[in-house]
């Protein structure tokens, strides 16, 4: 079980924990439950069917640790979008987690900002699809959800992304539009 458990260790460790980041936002909880993560994949290993891959049974315990932190500390959902603010800086790490390399690049920091308005499923889909890589299939599982509203979800995120994006651009030209105009 050790050699099992190292190999899911050194496969997953990373991507769950960078999952585990973008829903709670809080480095220490998210190692916390990274914890109780692998505790519960100790327990319940032998009870793994590989009706699915290692992969999304994984992200599909660490999902579900997730939820039941934030039912404990609050309603989940709100706590999720409490929390899910894309334009703090306060992670520090060896390798530069996914939000880091992207505070490079204006356009996908407004990806972030405008992702933080979309509803929790849209979200998930999104970090689990666009960030995590994970195929349909994958998130599917991993969500506990079907192949279809997975479909849905993301053709729903993206066009409500693309609208809230628009949204924040337009605002963005009229603010520019009155400095220039303050300007002269």
């Amino acid at each position: 079980m050790d050699s099992v458990f190292q190999n899911l260790y050194e496969k997953y460790h990373q991507e769950l924990f960078q999952f585990l980041f973008y829903m709670v936002k809080d480095r220490q909880t998210a190692e916390d439950l990274m914890q109780e993560v692998y505790i519960k994949v100790l327990h319940a290993y032998h009870r793994f069917e590989n009706k699915s891959s290692e992969k999304t049974w994984l992200y599909s315990i660490a999902r579900n640790t997730a939820i039941d932190y934030f039912r404990k500390h609050k309603s989940w959902k709100q706590r999720l979008l409490d929390n899910f603010d894309w334009s703090r800086d306060s992670v520090a790490d060896i390798q530069p987690l996914p939000e880091e390399i992207a505070e490079s690049n204006e356009e996908t920091r407004m990806v972030y900002r405008c992702l933080e308005k979309c509803s929790t499923d849209q979200r998930m889909v999104i970090i689990l699809r666009y960030i995590q890589a994970l195929s349909i299939t994958e998130s599917a599982e991993a969500l506990g959800w079907t192949v279809a509203k997975v479909k849905t979800t993301q053709h729903r995120a993206l066009k409500n992304l693309k609208k809230i994006m628009e949204e924040e651009q337009r605002k963005e030209a009229k603010a520019d539009e009155g400095v220039r105009l303050e300007r002269k």
